[in-house]
Protein backbone atom coordinates (compact mmCIF):
# COMPACT_ATOMS: atom_id res chain seq x y z
CA UNK A 1 0.00 0.00 0.00
CA UNK A 2 2.98 2.49 1.02
CA UNK A 3 4.17 1.78 -2.36
CA UNK A 4 0.93 2.70 -4.23
CA UNK A 5 1.23 5.60 -1.95
CA UNK A 6 4.75 6.67 -2.94
CA UNK A 7 4.28 5.93 -6.36
CA UNK A 8 1.10 8.36 -6.96
CA UNK A 9 2.89 10.97 -5.14
CA UNK A 10 5.52 10.72 -7.21
CA UNK A 11 3.41 11.04 -10.40
CA UNK A 12 1.74 14.47 -9.31
CA UNK A 13 4.99 15.76 -8.01
CA UNK A 14 6.20 15.05 -12.01
CA UNK A 15 3.30 16.24 -13.44
CA UNK A 16 3.69 19.56 -11.08
CA UNK A 17 7.24 20.31 -12.34
CA UNK A 18 5.61 19.66 -16.13
CA UNK A 19 3.00 22.20 -15.61
CA UNK A 20 5.50 24.64 -14.19
CA UNK A 21 8.00 24.02 -17.06
CA UNK A 22 5.40 24.81 -19.07
CA UNK A 23 4.90 27.90 -17.88
CA UNK A 24 7.67 29.22 -17.66
CA UNK A 25 8.63 27.95 -21.64
CA UNK A 26 4.74 30.30 -21.79
CA UNK A 27 6.26 33.17 -20.32
CA UNK A 28 9.10 33.37 -22.71
CA UNK A 29 7.04 33.70 -25.50
CA UNK A 30 7.16 37.34 -26.79
CA UNK A 31 3.82 38.23 -28.35
CA UNK A 32 4.59 40.50 -31.26
CA UNK A 33 2.85 44.06 -30.35
CA UNK A 34 0.02 45.09 -32.82
CA UNK A 35 1.41 48.72 -32.86
CA UNK A 36 3.61 49.33 -35.58
CA UNK A 37 4.97 53.19 -35.57
CA UNK A 38 7.46 55.40 -37.31
CA UNK A 39 9.08 58.99 -36.87
CA UNK A 40 10.69 60.66 -39.80
CA UNK A 41 13.08 63.60 -39.35
CA UNK A 42 14.58 64.87 -42.79
CA UNK A 43 15.63 67.25 -45.37
CA UNK A 44 14.20 67.94 -48.79
CA UNK A 45 15.47 69.34 -51.82
CA UNK A 46 13.03 70.32 -54.18
CA UNK A 47 13.10 70.44 -58.23
CA UNK A 48 10.84 70.91 -61.12
CA UNK A 49 8.70 73.78 -61.32
CA UNK A 50 10.66 75.67 -58.01
CA UNK A 51 14.22 75.50 -56.67
CA UNK A 52 14.36 75.26 -52.60
CA UNK A 53 15.04 73.29 -49.47
CA UNK A 54 13.06 72.36 -46.40
CA UNK A 55 12.77 70.68 -43.53
CA UNK A 56 10.50 67.61 -42.92
CA UNK A 57 8.60 65.57 -40.34
CA UNK A 58 6.14 62.56 -40.38
CA UNK A 59 4.76 60.18 -38.26
CA UNK A 60 2.92 57.25 -39.30
CA UNK A 61 1.26 54.09 -37.39
CA UNK A 62 0.02 51.17 -37.95
CA UNK A 63 -2.65 48.90 -35.65
CA UNK A 64 -3.15 44.81 -36.97
CA UNK A 65 -5.95 42.96 -34.43
CA UNK A 66 -7.46 39.90 -36.25
CA UNK A 67 -8.91 40.99 -39.14
CA UNK A 68 -8.75 44.17 -38.88
CA UNK A 69 -5.73 46.36 -40.19
CA UNK A 70 -5.52 50.67 -39.29
CA UNK A 71 -3.02 52.56 -40.86
CA UNK A 72 -2.58 56.69 -40.10
CA UNK A 73 -0.25 58.94 -41.46
CA UNK A 74 0.61 62.58 -41.08
CA UNK A 75 3.32 64.62 -42.57
CA UNK A 76 4.67 68.34 -42.06
CA UNK A 77 6.67 70.24 -43.59
CA UNK A 78 8.23 74.24 -43.85
CA UNK A 79 9.50 75.16 -47.08
CA UNK A 80 11.76 78.35 -47.01
CA UNK A 81 13.02 80.67 -50.13
CA UNK A 82 15.81 83.01 -49.51
CA UNK A 83 15.48 83.01 -45.81
CA UNK A 84 11.65 83.97 -45.86
CA UNK A 85 8.85 80.81 -45.03
CA UNK A 86 6.73 80.33 -48.19
CA UNK A 87 5.29 77.09 -47.71
CA UNK A 88 3.89 75.31 -44.02
CA UNK A 89 1.86 72.34 -44.96
CA UNK A 90 0.37 69.24 -43.17
CA UNK A 91 -1.15 66.57 -44.88
CA UNK A 92 -2.40 63.33 -43.15
CA UNK A 93 -4.37 59.52 -44.60
CA UNK A 94 -6.60 57.42 -42.47
CA UNK A 95 -6.92 53.87 -43.67
CA UNK A 96 -8.90 51.10 -42.60
CA UNK A 97 -8.78 47.53 -44.02
CA UNK A 98 -10.53 44.16 -43.14
CA UNK A 99 -9.67 40.92 -44.18
CA UNK A 100 -11.81 39.07 -46.54
CA UNK A 101 -9.70 35.53 -46.94
CA UNK A 102 -6.02 34.93 -46.83
CA UNK A 103 -5.39 37.52 -49.96
CA UNK A 104 -8.56 39.84 -50.02
CA UNK A 105 -9.94 42.92 -47.91
CA UNK A 106 -12.13 45.48 -48.25
CA UNK A 107 -10.62 48.83 -47.40
CA UNK A 108 -11.72 52.48 -46.74
CA UNK A 109 -9.43 55.32 -47.40
CA UNK A 110 -9.07 58.93 -46.60
CA UNK A 111 -6.55 61.15 -47.31
CA UNK A 112 -6.21 65.58 -46.80
CA UNK A 113 -4.42 68.16 -47.28
CA UNK A 114 -4.17 71.95 -45.11
CA UNK A 115 -1.80 74.38 -46.48
CA UNK A 116 -1.62 78.12 -45.64
CA UNK A 117 0.53 79.06 -48.66
CA UNK A 118 -0.11 76.80 -51.24
CA UNK A 119 -3.20 77.31 -53.99
CA UNK A 120 -5.31 74.62 -52.97
CA UNK A 121 -5.78 75.25 -49.10
CA UNK A 122 -8.34 72.41 -48.55
CA UNK A 123 -7.73 69.24 -50.63
CA UNK A 124 -9.52 66.21 -49.48
CA UNK A 125 -9.84 62.60 -51.15
CA UNK A 126 -12.18 59.65 -50.11
CA UNK A 127 -11.80 56.00 -51.62
CA UNK A 128 -13.17 52.52 -50.82
CA UNK A 129 -12.97 49.34 -52.87
CA UNK A 130 -11.29 45.67 -53.07
CA UNK A 131 -7.73 44.96 -51.93
CA UNK A 132 -5.60 42.04 -53.14
CA UNK A 133 -2.28 40.61 -51.70
CA UNK A 134 -0.46 39.69 -54.65
CA UNK A 135 2.53 38.80 -52.17
CA UNK A 136 2.50 38.45 -48.10
CA UNK A 137 6.07 36.55 -46.84
CA UNK A 138 8.37 37.54 -44.29
CA UNK A 139 10.53 39.46 -46.97
CA UNK A 140 7.75 40.72 -49.34
CA UNK A 141 4.71 42.18 -48.82
CA UNK A 142 2.72 43.31 -52.35
CA UNK A 143 -0.71 45.26 -52.09
CA UNK A 144 -3.22 46.70 -55.02
CA UNK A 145 -6.17 48.33 -54.18
CA UNK A 146 -9.27 49.94 -56.86
CA UNK A 147 -12.38 51.33 -55.87
CA UNK A 148 -14.46 54.59 -56.81
CA UNK A 149 -14.28 57.84 -54.70
CA UNK A 150 -15.02 61.30 -54.03
CA UNK A 151 -12.31 64.56 -54.71
CA UNK A 152 -12.89 67.71 -53.22
CA UNK A 153 -10.58 71.04 -54.09
CA UNK A 154 -11.08 74.26 -53.15
CA UNK A 155 -8.28 76.88 -54.75
CA UNK A 156 -7.00 79.88 -52.18
CA UNK A 157 -7.22 82.66 -54.98
CA UNK A 158 -5.32 85.20 -53.09
CA UNK A 159 -2.32 82.28 -53.03
CA UNK A 160 -1.92 81.45 -56.76
CA UNK A 161 0.75 81.92 -58.07
CA UNK A 162 2.39 81.67 -61.94
CA UNK A 163 4.34 78.44 -60.68
CA UNK A 164 1.38 76.71 -59.22
CA UNK A 165 0.10 73.58 -61.03
CA UNK A 166 -3.71 74.70 -59.85
CA UNK A 167 -6.48 76.28 -62.06
CA UNK A 168 -8.93 78.67 -60.25
CA UNK A 169 -12.04 76.39 -59.51
CA UNK A 170 -13.36 74.45 -56.93
CA UNK A 171 -13.53 70.72 -57.95
CA UNK A 172 -16.27 68.58 -56.71
CA UNK A 173 -16.40 65.15 -58.88
CA UNK A 174 -16.66 61.33 -58.29
CA UNK A 175 -13.15 59.66 -58.82
CA UNK A 176 -11.81 56.30 -59.22
CA UNK A 177 -8.51 55.60 -57.29
CA UNK A 178 -5.61 52.55 -58.13
CA UNK A 179 -2.84 51.97 -55.35
CA UNK A 180 0.05 49.68 -55.65
CA UNK A 181 2.11 49.70 -52.43
CA UNK A 182 5.24 47.24 -51.38
CA UNK A 183 7.86 46.12 -49.48
CA UNK A 184 10.92 44.37 -50.20
CA UNK A 185 13.12 43.00 -46.98
CA UNK A 186 16.22 42.72 -49.64
CA UNK A 187 19.05 42.24 -46.88
CA UNK A 188 18.61 41.91 -43.14
CA UNK A 189 19.20 45.81 -42.81
CA UNK A 190 18.50 47.32 -46.48
CA UNK A 191 14.53 47.17 -47.17
CA UNK A 192 13.21 48.53 -50.77
CA UNK A 193 9.92 50.20 -50.79
CA UNK A 194 7.51 51.66 -53.21
CA UNK A 195 3.98 53.24 -53.51
CA UNK A 196 1.77 55.06 -56.31
CA UNK A 197 -1.67 56.01 -56.49
CA UNK A 198 -3.37 56.82 -59.20
CA UNK A 199 -6.31 58.87 -58.64
CA UNK A 200 -8.57 60.59 -62.29
CA UNK A 201 -11.51 62.52 -62.32
CA UNK A 202 -13.39 64.61 -64.63
CA UNK A 203 -10.84 67.93 -63.91
CA UNK A 204 -7.65 66.27 -63.68
CA UNK A 205 -5.29 62.81 -63.56
CA UNK A 206 -2.76 62.39 -61.11
CA UNK A 207 0.13 59.97 -60.47
CA UNK A 208 1.62 59.84 -57.39
CA UNK A 209 5.03 57.85 -56.44
CA UNK A 210 7.06 57.29 -53.38
CA UNK A 211 10.10 54.75 -54.08
CA UNK A 212 12.50 54.73 -51.51
CA UNK A 213 15.26 52.77 -49.57
CA UNK A 214 15.40 52.33 -45.77
CA UNK A 215 18.80 51.07 -44.07
CA UNK A 216 19.00 50.02 -40.61
CA UNK A 217 21.71 51.70 -38.67
CA UNK A 218 20.00 49.56 -35.05
CA UNK A 219 17.04 47.83 -34.77
CA UNK A 220 15.35 51.02 -33.88
CA UNK A 221 17.14 53.92 -35.76
CA UNK A 222 17.21 53.75 -39.88
CA UNK A 223 18.30 55.59 -42.97
CA UNK A 224 15.91 56.52 -45.24
CA UNK A 225 16.26 58.02 -49.06
CA UNK A 226 12.86 58.80 -50.86
CA UNK A 227 12.23 59.89 -54.15
CA UNK A 228 8.56 61.36 -54.60
CA UNK A 229 7.28 62.62 -57.77
CA UNK A 230 3.70 63.86 -58.81
CA UNK A 231 2.40 63.97 -62.21
CA UNK A 232 -0.66 65.85 -63.25
CA UNK A 233 -2.09 65.29 -66.81
CA UNK A 234 -3.27 69.14 -66.88
CA UNK A 235 -0.92 72.22 -66.13
CA UNK A 236 -1.55 75.44 -66.82
CA UNK A 237 0.38 76.65 -69.88
CA UNK A 238 4.11 76.75 -69.44
CA UNK A 239 4.32 74.60 -66.55
CA UNK A 240 6.00 71.47 -66.38
CA UNK A 241 3.24 68.07 -65.93
CA UNK A 242 5.75 66.46 -63.11
CA UNK A 243 7.34 67.54 -60.11
CA UNK A 244 9.42 65.54 -57.74
CA UNK A 245 11.42 65.59 -54.16
CA UNK A 246 14.25 63.74 -52.70
CA UNK A 247 14.44 63.11 -48.99
CA UNK A 248 16.97 62.19 -46.72
CA UNK A 249 15.07 61.23 -43.55
CA UNK A 250 16.37 59.61 -40.26
CA UNK A 251 13.64 56.93 -39.02
CA UNK A 252 13.11 56.12 -35.32
CA UNK A 253 10.80 52.76 -35.26
CA UNK A 254 9.02 52.08 -31.71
Amino acid sequence: MSKLWLLSISLLAFNAACATEDANKDKDIEVPSPWDTQVEFGYQAHSGNTTSEALNSRLKSEYTSGRYRTTGDWKFYRLEKNGKETKRQSTYSLQSDYKLGSDTYLYSSFKGMDSQYTAYFKDFTVSGGLGYQVANSKNLLLEVELGPGYRYQEPNLDEIDDDDIVFPDVVQEPIFRTNVRGNWQVLDNLKFGIDITHVTGESNTMWDSDISITNNITDDIALKLSQSRQYHDKVPEGLSKADSIFSINLLFIF
